[in-house]
């Protein structure tokens, strides 16, 4: 009798903590970047080997592109142009791929922006917030990501996401230099989803003729 109360009080033991674990992780809030982030399907990001997309933008009449290969587990960069090739590691950019760099930053934030908010260092994200969207003149959530003014190729610039319910981004704002006037608003549209990856592959500006968008996007996993 006495072996047989030592373990039930062993078990009840074990399994008050294991309550105590599994309430302390049930506490523990998710930050509004890593939400927004995991509705984008961040949680398969650690097993892409590859990813390969060509970033378009049609303007009136224009068309500008450019294609990128990307392997995030090594840092490995390939820009191809109808004009030249090049290719860099992210981990010894010299002035030779600088601006190669500079291009494939600006154009993978626009393909990953709900990623960078959980990848970027020197940020600042505002509390969430009910504001009218400036595209659509409906209710979304507001958050606003601010760069600090050291480091980076852009610093000090601001963006305003709007999203839904489902953290989905709708629409955003860029302020040059966390100015109070936009500098240009697009919406986000056309998700599609690769291999689980969510992404909006056009992005348009309100009562103009001009399209962001992104082709022959693939994704490779381990």
């Amino acid at each position: 009798m006495k072996k047989l109360l030592i373990l039930l009080i062993l078990l009840a033991i074990s399994y008050s903590c294991k309550q105590k674990k599994e309430t302390k992780a049930a506490d523990i809030e998710l930050s509004i970047a890593q939400k927004i982030a995991n509705a984008n399907g961040f949680d398969k990001w650690k097993n892409v080997t590859k990813l390969n997309f060509t970033f378009n933008v049609d303007k009136d009449t224009t068309h500008f592109e450019r294609s990128w290969s990307w392997k995030p587990k090594t840092g490995d960069v390939t820009l191809i142009t109808g004009k030249d090739t090049v290719s860099y590691n992210r981990k010894s950019v010299d002035s030779l791929s600088e601006k190669a760099d500079r291009g494939f930053i600006n154009d993978k934030f626009w393909l990953l922006a709900p990623y960078q908010l959980v990848w970027d260092s020197g940020t600042s994200i505002s509390e969430p917030v009910i504001a009218e969207a400036p595209i659509s003149k409906t209710q979304l959530n507001k958050i606003t990501l601010t760069y600090s003014n050291e480091g980076g190729y852009t610093p000090g610039d601001a963006y305003d996401f709007y999203f839904g319910d489902d953290y989905i981004v709708k629409e955003w704002v860029f302020r040059k230099g966390n100015a109070a006037k936009p500098s240009m608003m697009t919406s986000w549209e056309n998700y599609q989803d690769f291999k689980g990856l969510k992404i909006a592959l056009e992005h348009k500006k309100p009562e103009e003729n001009w399209n962001l968008n992104f082709t022959h996007v693939q994704v490779e996993m381990n």
